[in-house]
């Protein structure tokens, strides 16, 4: 493709390239710079891709977009106002615009953002009987292959390739997960979304965005490109989204005024049962995830589905064949007289909701295993320490991902929470030791839960991830 055609609507500050210049592809990384490449210097938080500019040229990059030219080097230059920005729109124009050629549902929020675009996902295959892409914290899937993720949401040239499959295996829908800072960070630039949805709003993030008030702003970013906004009417953080949303919003929730909402609910061991209203139509729901989030979960994917056209009886028909998403909530076979779940809770409101839940049909004790990860929003350490000792029968303070901090730093900041509660608790900052003491010391009855890794299969330290799949370190210890 022509340079021209991949600047198509980039505002260009300064060209110093032909426009006629061959591009075989838009590369962020100078490392994956390959002959006739456009290299796309960004701007990051540990480094600036204009520092490897001349790596990208020595690796035969036709030109480079940046926001300096560096004089001393020579080669063909594009110089723009925003280069992260740019690379979306230059990933999407080299690939045709993908995303245009898919019907995009855009998930936002704090909590249950994996869970409820696994649902939609699920109903949209049920329904049209075809492939249906999903981008998310658990796995791509795009029709033709899935692949572990990276980020909750790619960088905004993967991104794209992952849209091109969707398209390039007969996919008509899309459903992605929409981080707070894929919408800071522009990774979504030039992706329309014909349907966004907000699940809620609590404490996460605050290590990036400083503040409530900015971090709630990020996520409203959403719902200044997307059609139908489907919006928790519950949470606090709704008239801020409404007033933003306008006459594109839909509203779900247990309000009596939520246009989708959930009446004659019924909580159970293994499931959920409600009956979705909308207008005159009364349709019975169920889903096979306990809890009364589910509910919640299960309202964002049926208004979602009836903002792509979808009619509200054959979504909530689809949704009783969803499946339990790994990770949450997640059941783990033991062969014991006692229950072992694993939870990717790692906020204050989410460990509230996961143990509010089992609570309300565990047969004995309910024990909390958790941490909280590294480099990450400090001030929640406390408050998800005061969380657990308030809700659970003991606790068993441990490591998270401790990234490139002192894993007993991190507990150091957790226990202050747990301060003038005498909730039985133990403190074994090795995850693996944790979780061999939560297992020998269950007893009859209990259920023991091990939050905060959830799908994840590993743990970092440091800038390393090591292989850690709790699954089989249970099996291990149990003799399974």
């Amino acid at each position: 493709m022509k340079l021209k055609e991949v600047l198509r609507d980039i505002r260009v500050l300064e060209l110093r390239a032909s426009p006629e210049l061959e591009i075989t592809d838009v590369c962020y990384d100078s490392r994956k710079v390959g002959p006739g490449a456009l290299f796309v210097a960004v701007r990051g938080y540990e480094t600036d891709g204009h520092k490897y500019i001349p790596s990208a040229l020595e690796r035969g990059a036709a030109a480079v977009v940046c926001e300096e030219i560096p004089e001393a080097e020579g080669g063909a230059f594009v110089r723009v106002e925003n280069s992260r920005k740019a690379l979306g729109l230059l990933s999407a124009n080299l690939l045709d615009r993908p995303a245009e050629k898919l019907k995009i549902v855009g998930v936002t929020g704090t909590n249950g953002k994996t869970t409820t675009t696994h649902l939609i996902h699920s109903i949209l295959e049920t329904c049209t009987g075809a492939p249906v892409g999903l981008i998310g914290t658990n796995r791509n899937i795009t029709g033709k292959g899935e692949y572990d993720a990276v980020n909750t949401t790619p960088e905004s040239r993967d991104l794209q390739g992952l849209f091109r499959e969707m398209v390039d295996a007969g996919c008509r829908y899309g459903v992605m997960e929409v981080s707070s800072h894929a919408l800071s960070l522009d990774r979504v630039e030039g992706v329309p979304f014909p349907v966004g949805c907000f699940t809620n709003l609590s404490q996460d993030h605050l290590d990036f965005y400083g503040t409530m008030e900015a971090y709630l702003e990020a996520k409203l970013l959403l719902f200044d490109r997307c059609g139908t906004a489907a919006v928790n009417l519950d949470d606090p953080a709704a008239p801020r989204v409404l007033e933003r949303a306008g006459d594109r919003a839909l509203t779900f929730g247990l309000s009596p005024e939520a246009e989708l909402r959930a009446e004659d609910i019924r909580l159970l061991p293994d499931r959920v049962e409600f009956t979705a209203v909308r207008g005159n139509a009364r349709v019975p729901a169920l889903l096979h995830i306990p809890g009364r989030f589910s509910v919640y979960n299960a309202l964002a994917a049926l208004a979602c589905c009836l903002g792509l056209g979808l009619k509200l009886e054959e979504a909530a028909a689809a949704l009783a064949d969803c499946k339990p998403v790994k990770g949450r909530m997640e059941v783990v076979p033991t062969g014991r007289d006692y229950t072992v779940l694993i939870d990717y809770a790692v906020t204050p409101d989410a460990l509230d909701n996961m143990i509010r839940t089992v609570r309300d049909t565990a047969a004995g004790r309910v024990g909390v295993l958790f941490g909280c990860g590294g480099d990450r929003d400090r001030t929640k350490r406390p408050k998800m320490g005061r969380v657990v000792a308030e809700l659970a029968d003991y606790v068993i303070v441990t490591s998270d991902n401790p990234r490139t901090e002192d894993p007993e730093a991190i507990i150091a900041d957790i226990l202050p929470g747990l301060e003038g509660l005498d909730t039985p608790r133990v403190v074994i900052t090795d995850r693996r030791e944790a979780i061999r003491w939560g297992l020998e010391h269950a007893q009859a009855g209990d259920t023991l839960v091990l939050t905060g890794k959830g799908h994840e299969t590993y743990q970092i330290v440091g800038k390393t991830k090591y292989h850690m799949d709790e699954r089989e370190i249970i099996a291990e210890v149990l003799g399974t």
